[in-house]
């Protein structure tokens, strides 16, 4: 049940993260990635800081609170690297490669603190990377230095939000952790912003989707400190990486856009990577 209990909000984690991308990416047709970014920080930590109000969490104490904090700024600094990487037009290439370095990370380091799992289990991560670089689009595309380097930076700054969020909300310390994460992701947004002039909000038309984006990337965040706290970090990180391929199926269900070969085939690698990890 421990496990089950990691495998199910990790999946939950990949559904929100995935909603999530595919309304940020629809938003980001109608305005700037930074305001949209902007705007869903601050709408998911409302949303975080309204579910601690609700349910009476008591204030984590200091060291929680700044490992939180850390998250909220490292995640930010991926995001803003990552919009450099990704306007450089090789998205093809872009996108796995943070995937797959995002969920890389966090499983090296839990199998170092954690020490190994299950041989089955050990195959399935294996077999979900796989999958995260099938489901993004996989790759023919050759990147430039400065791209490689913007890809490497975001990649390992969303791995190690990974390992601090496990840190921040270790001991349950859920919603006003996460809150603290997004609020501080959010500042250091607004400061690049401002940096930049760029515009600080998204057209009206656009706001709504930025506020769901906002909403379901905090889902994500919530359930994938859920998921950690039910079991391993590297479960945990394997399984939320697997959004990309919510993402697609999105697209494919709602914009009628066509799955390529390499997506179904990392379909099909993700549902045999989950069967792997729940046994």
């Amino acid at each position: 049940m421990f496990e089950l209990s990691a495998l199910f909000f990790g999946l939950l984690s990949a559904l929100s993260w995935g909603g999530g991308d595919f309304c940020g990416g629809l938003s980001t047709r109608r305005a700037d990635p930074y305001a949209v970014v902007f705007v869903a920080e601050f709408v998911g930590a409302a949303l975080l800081a309204a579910l601690a109000l609700i349910f009476s969490e008591a204030l984590p104490d200091l060291s929680h609170l700044l490992w939180g904090g850390a998250a909220g700024l490292i995640g930010a600094v991926g995001l803003l690297v990552l919009y450099q990487a990704l306007a450089s037009g090789h998205m093809g290439i872009v996108a796995p490669l943070t995937a797959v370095i995002s969920g890389g990370v966090p499983v090296i380091f839990g199998l170092v603190t954690e020490g190994l799992p299950a041989p089955l289990q050990l195959g399935g991560f294996a077999m979900a990377l796989v999958a995260v670089w099938l489901l993004a689009g996989g790759a023919g595309e050759a990147l430039t230095r400065r791209d490689l380097v913007y890809t490497l930076v975001a990649g390992f700054s969303f791995g190690f939000y990974f390992i601090f969020i496990d840190r921040a909300t270790g001991e349950g310390n859920v919603f006003w952790t996460l809150t603290v994460a997004r609020s501080l992701g959010g500042l250091l947004i607004l400061a690049a912003i401002l940096g930049t002039r760029r515009p600080l909000l998204p057209l009206r038309a656009a706001l709504p989707l930025s506020a769901a984006t906002g909403l379901l990337d905090a889902g994500g965040n919530l359930f994938f400190a859920l998921a950690a706290v039910a079991g391993r970090l590297d479960v945990a990180a394997i399984l939320a990486s697997l959004y990309p391929g919510i993402t697609a199926l999105l697209a494919w269900g709602l914009l009628g856009q066509r799955l390529n070969r390499p997506q179904v085939i990392g379909v099909v690698a993700a549902l045999a990577a989950i069967v792997l990890i729940a046994v």
